[in-house]
C-alpha cells in the first residue's frame, strides 16, 4: 500500500488472536501496522507481533528490493510492534534502532539475547532525524499508553506517524465505520491516561498534518478534524452523546426485566438508550457506552452481601479507566438483605464527580405493582 510517493505501508493483519492483549474480544481481528520511508537514508517505522513475522519480512523485502535499510523506528515497546526487532537486527547487522531513553532499557528486558552495543540511536523530544529530503521530528509521548512511547512528525510531507493514538481494533481488510472500534479501543487501552493525551493532542495542534499513520487502524488522510475532535472529547472525559446508558447484572432475570423496563420507559420519554447485560455482552464494549453517554444506570442482584462480581468488575474497571463526570442511577435486587446498592454507591462515590441520583430503586426479589412509582421517579430524573 502506498501512503505518499515515498512511503509506503508494510504492515500486517492478524485474522487468528482472539483477545488483544489477552482481554480485548476483537471479532473482525487487528492490524499491526508499520511504514517504511524510502530517501537516501532508508527508516523503518516500527515492526510487528512475532506472531505475523514471516508475512511482515515478506513485506519489507518486497518493498525494499534490492536496497538495505538505515533505521528502524521504535515509537512504542509493547511486543505487538516490537516482535521482530531481534529478526530484524540479525538480517540487517548495520542497521540502527532510533528509540526513547526509556525504551532503550525495555530493549534488553525483550531481546536479552540480542547485541545493541553501538546500535542505538537515543532520541528526546524535538530532536530530529534527517533522512534527506524527509525530517523526522519526535515528539515525546509519555503514557500513550506506556512511558516509552514518542511519535514523529515527518515534516516535508506533514504526516503524523501517531504510534496507539488514533489505533482502533479489526484488520484493515475487514471494512467498517471508524468510530465506534475506535471508542472501543480508546477507552479500554489509552482511557486511564487523558490527561497524557491531551498534552500529546496539545502538541500535535501545533503541527500542520496532512495524514495519521497509527500503529493500529486505518490510515487517516481526510477530515481529520473529525478524529481529532473525537480524540479531544474521550481524553476529556466528556460524554459524546446526551443518552443513558444502562448496565445491568441479573441472576434470574429479575432484575433484567426492570432494567429493560426503565429502559422502555426512557425511551418513551424521548431518550436515547442503550443496554448491556454484563453478565453476557462484552465489557470493553459497556465500558465503552459509559463513557459515550452523558448518564447511566446500574442495576444488579445482590450477591453474597455485596453484588454480583460482573458489575463489581465492571465498576472496578471503569474506576481504573478514571470514569468520571457522569450523572448515575442506581437500581438494586435483594431477597432477604439487598446490599447491592450499598457496594454499587461506595464504588461509584469513589470516582471523580459522579452525581448519584435518587431515588435508589431497591426491588425484593421481583418487581411489585408497588414499585412502580419508585421506578418513574428514576425514570423522570435521568430523562432531565
Amino acid at each position: 500500500m502506498k501512503i505518499t510517493e515515498n512511503i509506503k505501508y508494510i504492515g500486517v493483519d492478524d485474522h487468528t488472536l482472539d483477545l488483544f492483549e489477552g482481554q480485548y474480544i476483537i471479532p473482525n481481528g487487528i492490524s499491526y501496522n508499520s511504514y517504511i520511508i524510502f530517501d537516501e537514508k532508508i527508516a523503518i517505522m516500527d515492526c510487528v507481533d512475532k506472531r505475523e513475522e514471516a508475512q511482515w519480512l515478506a513485506n519489507l523485502t518486497e518493498a525494499l528490493a534490492d536496497k538495505t535499510p538505515d533505521y528502524l523506528i521504535v515509537h512504542h515497546m509493547e511486543p505487538d510492534h516490537s516482535g521482530c526487532i531481534g529478526t530484524l537486527l540479525e538480517k540487517y547487522p548495520n542497521l540502527q534502532v532510533v528509540t526513547s531513553s526509556l525504551a532503550v532499557q525495555m530493549l534488553s528486558q525483550f531481546f536479552c539475547k540480542t547485541d545493541f552495543t553501538g546500535r542505538i540511536i537515543t532520541v528526546k523530544e524535538g530532536d530530529t532525524l534527517s533522512l534527506g529530503k524527509h525530517t523526522l521530528e519526535f515528539i515525546m509521548a509519555p503514557m500513550v499508553h506506556w512511558p516509552e512511547v514518542f511519535v514523529s512528525y515527518e515534516q516535508s510531507e506533514k504526516i503524523l506517524f501517531s504510534a496507539d493514538a488514533f489505533g482502533k481494533f479489526g484488520a484493515l481488510s475487514h471494512e467498517e465505520e471508524w468510530a465506534c472500534e475506535a471508542r472501543r479501543y480508546y477507552f479500554n487501552i489509552c482511557g486511564k491516561y487523558g490527561a497524557q493525551v491531551q498534552a500529546l493532542l496539545k502538541k500535535v495542534s501545533a503541527l500542520e498534518v496532512n495524514q495519521i499513520c497509527p500503529l493500529h487502524g486505518p490510515i487517516l488522510n481526510e477530515n481529520l478534524g473529525y478524529y481529532i475532535s473525537l480524540y479531544d472529547t474521550w481524553s476529556s472525559y466528556k460524554p459524546e452523546t446526551e443518552g443513558v446508558f444502562i448496565a445491568y447484572a441479573s441472576i434470574y432475570g429479575n432484575t433484567a426485566k426492570v432494567a429493560n423496563e426503565i429502559a422502555e420507559k426512557l425511551k418513551n420519554n424521548g431518550v436515547k438508550v442503550s443496554v448491556a447485560d454484563l453478565c453476557r455482552d462484552d465489557e470493553a464494549e459497556a465500558i465503552e457506552d459509559a463513557f459515550k453517554y452523558d448518564r447511566m444506570i446500574v442495576a444488579a442482584s445482590s450477591y453474597e452481601g455485596s453484588v454480583m462480581p460482573a458489575m463489581y468488575n465492571f465498576l472496578h474497571h471503569l474506576q481504573h479507566k478514571n470514569f468520571q463526570n457522569r450523572k448515575v442511577g442506581i437500581v438494586e435486587n435483594g431477597s432477604w438483605a439487598p446490599s447491592a446498592g450499598r457496594v454499587m454507591r461506595k464504588l461509584l462515590e469513589e470516582m471523580k464527580d459522579i452525581e448519584i441520583v435518587s431515588p435508589m430503586v431497591t426491588i425484593r426479589s421481583a418487581k411489585k405493582p408497588a414499585d412502580a412509582e419508585i421506578i418513574n421517579e428514576l425514570v423522570n430524573e435521568m430523562s432531565k
